[in-house]
C-alpha cells in the first residue's frame, strides 16, 4: 500500500486552469481518508488555490494535503491557521531580469507568434518565469490546437537553452514554457516533498497524463516512482477509485 499518492494538476485532475469538478473533490476526499495527497504542478499558489484548494468539499482531510506551486519550488500545507506555506525558493531579481530578456529575444527569433492572445503570456512566480504562448486567460480549446505535439516549444526550448545556460527550461500544460533554477522539475520537487513529509519515495505514487520522455510528469518515473499515466481527469477519476477501495483499510 503506498502512503502518498501524487497527481499532476492540468490534464490529470483537472481541464487546464480550470477548477476541479465537483466529482474530483468528493474523489480527492474520498483518497485523503486512506492516504497522504500531493499535487505539483507549474502554477503559482493563486492557481492553486483556484483549481484545487478552494474546490475540496468541507469533509476533505487537508491535514493529510500537500500542494506544490511552481513545479516544487513552493510548498504549502494546511493546519487550523489555514494554508502556509512551508519553504519557498525565489529567483533573484537580477536573474528574473535576464530571464524576461532572454524570453523576448527567443520569441523573436523563432518567430511564434500567435493570431490572438488572451492576457499577459509571461508570468512571474517568484520561483518560476513562466511563458505562456497563447495568454494566461486562453481558452481550452485554442490551447487544445497551438501545440499538440509539443513542435513550436521544443523550438522556442532550445533557444532559450542557449541563450540561458545554467537554468532549468521544460514544458508544461498545454501552452507553457516554465524556468526554474537549474535542475528543478517534478523530480526535484517530489524529493523535496520526501524530506519535508518523512514520507520515502518508495511509498509515493505519482499520476499524470505526461509521463513520457520529454512529458513534464516524466522526471517522477526517472526519481524511481511507481507511476500511472492517464489520458485525462475521468480516468484519473477511474485510478482513484481503484486506489481508494485497495487501501480502505489504511487508516483505520
Amino acid at each position: 500500500m503506498k502512503q502518498l499518492v501524487a497527481f499532476d494538476l492540468d490534464g490529470t485532475l483537472a481541464e487546464s486552469k480550470q477548477p476541479l469538478e465537483p466529482e474530483m473533490g468528493e474523489a480527492l476526499a474520498d483518497l485523503l481518508g486512506v492516504a497522504d495527497v500531493a499535487v505539483i504542478s507549474g502554477g503559482d499558489w493563486p492557481q492553486f488555490d483556484k483549481q484545487v484548494a478552494s474546490r475540496l468539499p468541507t469533509r476533505a482531510d487537508r491535514a493529510h494535503l500537500w500542494l506544490m506551486p511552481t513545479t516544487g519550488t513552493k510548498l504549502y500545507t494546511h493546519s487550523v491557521h489555514g494554508w502556509q506555506p512551508v519553504y519557498a525558493e525565489l529567483f533573484e531579481e537580477g536573474q528574473k531580469r535576464d530571464i524576461l530578456e532572454a524570453f523576448d529575444a527567443a520569441l523573436a527569433a523563432t518567430g511564434f507568434v500567435p493570431e490572438e492572445v488572451w492576457g499577459e503570456r509571461i508570468e512571474d512566480r517568484g520561483s518560476q518565469i513562466t511563458f505562456s504562448a497563447l495568454g494566461q486567460e486562453a481558452p481550452i480549446h485554442a490551447k487544445e490546437i497551438w501545440d499538440p505535439d509539443f513542435a513550436k516549444r521544443k523550438i522556442i526550448q532550445a533557444d532559450l537553452r542557449r541563450r540561458l545556460p545554467g537554468l532549468s527550461i521544460n514544458m508544461g500544460g498545454a501552452t507553457s514554457i516554465d524556468i526554474t533554477r537549474e535542475g528543478v522539475d517534478k523530480g526535484y520537487g517530489l524529493a523535496k516533498l520526501r524530506d519535508a513529509s518523512g514520507i520515502a519515495l518508495d511509498d509515493m505514487l505519482f499520476i499524470g497524463d505526461a509521463i513520457f520522455p520529454g512529458g513534464n510528469d516524466y522526471p517522477a518515473l526517472e526519481l524511481g516512482l511507481d507511476t500511472v499515466r492517464v489520458r485525462d481527469p475521468q480516468e484519473t477519476l477511474s485510478v482513484i477509485a481503484a486506489i481508494v477501495a485497495c487501501q480502505r483499510p489504511a487508516r483505520l
